[in-house]
């Protein structure tokens, strides 16, 4: 395994992170499963993993802490923060009252004294950023968090944050976590090269695309049971952007001799922003298949007909999960009042 610095904070990480999403009752509710997954991982050389508090409500981190006792040392630990953790209004987001709990929870559930990469998970347009960072930048004082980080923020929120630690002396987000894929390329243009001019570690998620570029899910063809993903993205499984891609990608990756997950994995470890690539298997033979492709390495030519495809900088389809601002979600937010939209 070949370790990578993450941003500049110094601290190596490997090219593969285990994700812990499906950890939990949301896909995987067997606990002793989960930790031997997480054993494998450790033991095949991925020193990186990564969750979030509100993975099936605080359980996806509860199993990691089971299986991190005794290796704990050995392992740089990340989790979110943001998301809600019950139906209190107070138990979420990114103030400095919710974030000095959210750490305290995330710390017990994991059973360690401190978090190696602590995240927002989303923006929260609610909360002055400078009241994050100052909360967060406390945490780091009181040892209680290393580094901190952004997960699928704008680029502009990611340069505003950037400015205001400066200016007011706090902490700065030191990764990013955005969504990357074949199939989701739109972070080429903008959110990668403003990453590596803030010198900023990424580590990309769903570089699977939600499971489009496994090949179970093909055009003309019912979504197969069973499948957490598809049951949570079933309209991105649907998306026929997305699924013509995908018919053109199989047979590429048949005439390199890989598989379309392979050469998926391959690709997004190829960009030179990225630092890590977080995989999210529910089982062990989904970490086996993922595992069995770290050495494949993809040559220009592939690189240059993957472009064909699917352009650089482009999306090729629908992103679910990916965070939406209020100027879009809000028709109010673009629209002037019906009396004011005329020029004269």
């Amino acid at each position: 395994m070949h370790y990578r610095t993450l941003g500049k904070t110094g601290i190596k990480v490997s090219p593969y992170a285990l994700g812990a999403m499906m950890f939990g009752g949301i896909a995987n509710a067997d606990h002793d499963d989960g930790i031997r997954i997480i054993h494998k991982a450790l033991d095949f050389g991925i020193n990186f993993i990564d969750t979030a508090d509100r993975y099936s409500a605080g359980e996806s981190e509860e199993i990691v802490g089971k299986a991190l006792k005794g290796r704990r040392d050995k392992v740089v630990l990340a989790t979110k923060f943001s998301g809600p953790m019950g139906e209190d209004p107070n138990r979420q987001g990114a103030s400095r009252r919710w974030i000095m709990q959210a750490v305290d929870d995330s710390l017990r559930r994991l059973q360690t004294d401190h978090i190696d990469l602590y995240q927002i998970h989303r923006p929260m347009p609610d909360t002055d950023i400078e009241e994050t960072l100052s909360a967060l930048t406390d945490l780091m004082r009181a040892g209680k968090v290393r580094a901190i980080g952004s997960s699928t923020f704008p680029v502009s929120e990611i340069v505003e944050a950037q400015w205001v630690a400066e200016r007011r002396g706090l902490a700065r987000f030191r990764t990013e976590q955005p969504p990357y894929s074949i199939l989701d390329r739109g972070i080429e243009s903008d959110m990668l090269p403003t990453c590596q001019r803030y010198g900023m570690g990424v580590m990309v998620w769903s570089p699977l695309s939600k499971g489009m570029l496994t090949g179970r899910y093909r055009k003309g063809q019912p979504l197969p049971e069973g499948g957490t993903r598809a049951r949570i993205f079933s309209r991105q499984m649907s998306d026929e952007r997305s699924l013509d891609a995908v018919e053109q990608l199989l047979p590429l990756a048949a005439e390199a001799g890989m598989s379309l997950t392979h050469m998926a994995m391959a690709f997004v470890m190829a960009h030179p922003g990225v630092t890590s690539a977080i995989l999210g298997p529910r089982t062990m033979a989904h970490l086996d298949d993922l595992l069995a492709g770290a050495e494949i390495r993809l040559t220009d030519e592939i690189m240059d007909r993957i472009d064909q495809i699917v352009p650089p900088g482009t999306d090729a389809g629908l992103n679910e999960a990916a965070y939406r601002p209020p100027a879009v979600t809000q028709p109010s937010l673009r629209r002037r009042p019906a009396g004011e939209r005329a020029a004269a």
